[in-house]
């Protein structure tokens, strides 16, 4: 399984996880807020930030009964009409060119999920480094094909897909042209529980497909995304807001500023924990020796003395010989004459 460059990033099981923050349609229509959430994300030390790339007109149709109508009683978005929440929800076309600007002079990978043929021909002309599919239009074929014949790398979520849909949307991109891909984890709950996310999954994933895997996590908190990189997760994309108390249709389950930098950070110190299968004394332990066990004289002793359960003990420091030769030394007489706080060594045996 190959590393995957993207831009000056690079994507494999010997890298730090590659974070990204998931823009959607927390800028609540405002250019000036989308530029700042920018910024925040590259403050919060992220390596790249994802649009969305759709109308509601792209997604749907303008009709506000039956299906087209959220009547879940658990959805956030609970009594909206589709057509209207995703109008709000989108990022508008003309803002893309102003983003991926910002996001370039902020050191950031900017990129974005197409949601249809017309939004992957629009992203080309802005020469976007790599594509995302969402799980909602994982089964979108055409879409896929699209996508893999432009030769760049795709992520793509795996959320509400049974195996066989996610074997079909695999089969497809690879088939048209996809060398560099990365399958998400991902549970399409807003938000998810720990519970629902089952990223024991992961390694398993990596072994089916051959392929790289993440995590797209809709958790609260980082909990979830920490343990996924020690599953082999390599990529970490979360929901990202300036503040929830601004509201957004994705602002109850995104995460602010501070908690992203917390999430970069730790998902780097899981990765860098892992390491290798691996026993004995570390280089950089061998100055703890010292704070080991082992067997030191705790009174004066003269010559011919014998060594008893009083006169020698295991204590630290460590610079005696070992405390698994405690028992064997009880009894033997001294070689000479030694005072309280020596280290004992076998040359001290009469």
């Amino acid at each position: 399984m190959n590393d995957i460059k993207i831009e000056h990033i690079t994507v494999g099981l010997n890298h730090k996880p590659f974070v990204i923050a998931e823009m959607s349609g927390n800028h609540n229509q405002s250019l000036e807020k989308a530029l700042a959430i920018v910024d925040a994300v590259a403050d919060s030390g992220a390596h790249a930030i994802k649009l969305q790339t759709y109308t509601a007109d792209t997604l749907t149709i303008n009709v506000s009964k039956g299906e087209f109508h959220i009547s879940d009683t658990n959805s956030l978005w609970k009594g909206r009409n589709l057509y209207d929440l995703y109008n709000e929800a989108h990022t508008p076309w003309d803002w893309h060119q102003a983003l991926f600007d910002r996001a370039r002079e902020k050191g950031l990978i900017c990129f974005s999920t197409p949601f249809d043929e017309t939004s992957v021909d629009f992203l080309e002309s802005l020469n976007v480094p790599l594509y995302k599919i969402a799980s909602f239009e994982n089964n979108h074929l055409p879409l896929l094909k699209k996508v893999a014949q432009t030769g760049k790398p795709v992520i793509i979520s795996t959320g509400v897909s049974n195996l066989s849909d996610i074997e079909e949307a695999v089969k497809t991109l690879r088939e048209n042209g996809c060398n560099d891909l990365i399958l998400l984890k991902c549970t399409s709950t807003y938000p998810a529980t720990p519970e629902n996310t089952n990223i024991l999954t992961i390694p398993h994933m990596e072994k089916l497909f051959n392929c790289h895997i993440g995590l797209s996590d809709h958790t609260l908190g980082i909990g979830v995304s920490i343990a996924s990189v020690a599953l082999g997760a390599r990529v970490i994309e979360k929901h990202f807001t300036v503040s929830r108390a601004e509201g957004g249709v994705d602002s109850k389950f995104s995460m602010e500023p501070f908690e992203f930098k917390m999430l970069v950070e730790e998902s780097e110190r899981a990765f860098l924990a892992l390491g290798e299968v691996k026993y004995g004394i570390l280089e950089d332990e061998k100055k703890s020796l010292t704070f080991k066990r082992s067997i030191y004289i705790v009174k004066d002793v003269n010559v011919g003395d014998v060594f008893t359960k009083e006169n020698i003990r295991i204590i630290r420091p460590g610079l005696g010989i070992a405390p698994k030769f405690y028992d064997m030394l009880i009894g033997k007489k001294s070689a000479k004459e030694i005072k309280r706080g020596t280290a004992f060594t076998f040359d001290l045996i009469g």
